[in-house]
């Protein structure tokens, strides 16, 4: 058994609280609203807001390394998140619904990042540099399993709910509500079993003007970078087209067939998007890490960008094909999610090359920052043009925006042997 505190306690669970209040506000969001007639532009705009947080985080990620200890603002963040949750389960019935549970999913979203800041200076600081390396493939596992958990098991859940209610209302109250008791029961739970690393100590190392000066420096020295313009760009579009796909596609699967769509159930389109979906992207990251250790980026960068944009063409096909089996449904999603995966790995890795230097983890936080700018301000865009083309079309321009990806990605420049083991 392992002993108390062991990491072996906390990090699996601790990364499981840290992937379930993600995709319950930006995924589970989606397919909530979408089942309570919310328009698929309004849908867009309003849940692609909720990656603002994220987005600016980095702002005020100092004052947390500065105040109070990072097993604190851990175990706060989850309480806090518990009751965000319970906000939203106790708000879905009312008939402004939509603004109401708005509110709590976007204060639940800046608790959520703030959340993700602790428990990553907490992860450095309770483990030693060996222990990190090991359990760094841990704590991604556990952050895929709330994946497939929120987005998979907890929407087939409120689809069980609304057949057994008769009511989608109160079935999504209830979903909600369990994971606002999941939420409390990790904080209940990571009391006991957090350790309390010496280093993690309340920091008073300077003042306040300390703290903007180092922080000024950071930026300064971020966009100093050499090839700063055509990283950004890189950043910012690579995923232009998927940030399109990704906001419009559940919407896609559930809409009825006579607006466009297949017609799905929340039931289905859980186990086919939070299952299905997720398998073939956690096998494309692992097999697009595996070629990279041993090749290195530069020499898989194009394979990445071409397994990253091609396989959106499964959507062009479902709609105009608007199949009815299940397994072919299935297998376009698990294809297109296979080359995202594969894909996305070429992204990620970028962000540590470009983050080298003076302040890589800082740097490398700005860069996750570009990231979700990148995948908000398309995804807002992206239900008004939908309404406009239609479904059918509207795949097709995702497919013509695939060309900004080869585009960024050709003015970016990498090593020759970064990333090779």
């Amino acid at each position: 058994m392992p002993k108390k505190n062991s990491a072996w306690l906390w990090i699996p669970t601790l990364y499981f609280a840290s992937g379930l209040p993600y995709h319950a506000i930006t995924s589970i969001s989606d397919i909530m609203y979408k089942d309570m007639g919310i328009s698929n532009a309004d849908i867009a705009v309003y849940t692609s807001m909720l990656l603002i947080p994220w987005t600016v985080k980095p702002l005020w990620s100092p004052f947390v390394e500065m105040i109070s200890t990072r097993r604190k603002w851990t175990l706060l963040s989850q309480i806090i998140l518990a009751a965000c949750f319970a906000a939203v389960a106790a708000t879905i019935p009312a008939n402004n619904f939509l603004w109401f549970t708005l509110a709590a999913f976007m204060a639940g979203a800046f608790v959520s990042s703030t959340h993700d800041i602790a428990l990553d200076g907490f992860y450095i600081l309770a483990l030693t540099q060996d222990k990190q390396s090991f359990f760094s493939g841990i704590r991604n596992t556990f952050y895929r399993i709330a994946t497939v958990f929120s987005s998979g098991i907890l929407v087939m859940l409120a689809n069980r709910l609304a057949l057994r209610f008769g009511n989608n209302s109160h079935a999504w109250s209830v979903t909600f509500l369990t994971i606002a008791a999941i939420m409390a029961l990790l904080y209940f739970y990571h009391i006991k079993t957090l350790p309390r690393p010496e280093s993690d100590v309340n920091r008073k190392t300077g003042s306040l003007k300390e703290v903007f000066d180092n922080f000024g420096d950071i930026i300064k020295t971020y966009f100093q970078k050499p090839g700063i313009i055509p990283a950004l760009l890189f950043l910012l579009l690579f995923r232009f087209p998927e940030a399109q796909l990704g906001k419009i596609g559940k919407l896609f699967l559930m809409d009825s067939v006579a607006a466009g769509g297949l017609g799905l159930d929340k039931g289905e389109i859980g186990f086919i998007n939070g299952v299905i979906g997720i398998i073939g992207l956690i096998i494309g990251g692992i097999a697009g890490g595996i070629c990279i250790s041993r090749k290195g980026l530069k020499y898989w960068l194009w394979p990445m960008v071409i397994a990253i944009s091609l396989p959106d063409i499964v959507y062009v096909y479902m709609s105009m094909a608007l199949p009815h089996d299940l397994t072919v449904i299935g297998s376009c999603i698990f294809i297109e999610q296979l080359g995202y995966g594969f894909g996305f790995t070429a992204y990620t890795l970028y962000m540590i090359y470009f983050a080298k230097g003076k302040y890589p983890t800082a740097h490398f936080a700005i860069s996750t920052a570009f990231m979700s700018l990148g995948m908000m301000l398309p995804g807002m865009i992206s239900g008004k043009i939908q309404e406009r083309l239609g479904y059918e079309n509207f795949f097709i321009w995702v497919m013509l925006c695939t060309a900004v990806t080869f585009i960024v990605s050709a003015l970016i420049k990498i090593d020759t042997n970064f990333g090779r083991k």
